[in-house]
């Protein structure tokens, strides 16, 4: 428990100061919220209609700004070589990776999500249901692109192929968390596209790690 513990709070530690941390994707989010009515105008009616939408596609656009260093920077020092002769299975090295850059930038990002919605013209009452989707949709996010950012390690402009590779993933959870703020705005039920983002989020969680370590594995062999 010690050992990934500590695992825990370096990969943490390493996510939260990569590149500017949580800031470059928070700064991202918040400049896609900024430019968005200029680019379709300011009028209320129409921000309010696509503000939730928007606010997915800025936060899955924002959470794949840290994912090309997510493996990179170890494979690159020596220090996958050390963590795959670890004690500690490579799976649970994966996922504790991925946690902790859910940690370092997905909680962030969940945090800012209601307020660029709010700001883009989204109603109050929907900021908890924006900040549980965008925390769940969030960890989906990390532990799929996780596997993206695996397969490319080696890879020359690995960023690009994470992007190409992780995108389409990325797909579901927007289209189940938009669905759930939708139904919730309509007065629908909502919480089928809630638990539908959630099971997706666990598969993630459940099957990225196994992905991620064969991937590590074949770039080291």
């Amino acid at each position: 428990m010690s050992r990934a513990f500590a695992l825990l709070s370096r990969e943490t530690a390493l996510a939260w100061g990569r590149g500017g941390g949580p800031l470059v994707s928070v700064g991202f989010y918040a400049g896609v919220a900024t430019l968005l009515p200029l680019a379709i105008g300011p009028e209320p009616a129409r921000l309010t209609a696509v503000a939730p939408g928007a606010a997915w596609v800025a936060l899955a656009l924002a959470a794949l700004l840290s994912l090309d260093r997510l493996f990179e920077r170890d494979y690159e020092d020596g220090a996958l070589d050390l963590l795959v002769m670890a004690p500690t299975p490579l799976e649970i090295t994966c996922a504790l990776k991925c946690l902790g850059q859910w940690i370092a930038t997905g909680a962030p990002l969940a945090l800012a999500a209601p307020v660029a919605a709010i700001a883009l013209g989204a109603e109050p009452r929907l900021a908890p249901v924006i900040f549980a989707c965008a925390l769940i949709g969030g960890l989906a996010f990390a532990f799929v692109g996780g596997i993206g950012a695996a397969l490319s390690l080696g890879a020359r402009r690995g960023g690009l192929l994470t992007a190409v590779i992780v995108l389409p993933l990325f797909v579901p959870p927007v289209i189940f968390g938009g669905g759930a703020l939708d139904a919730f705005t309509g007065g629908l039920p909502w919480t089928s596209g809630l638990a539908l983002l959630a099971a997706y989020a666990a598969a993630a969680v459940a099957l990225g790690p196994i992905a991620m370590a064969a991937a590590c594995r074949n770039a080291l062999s």
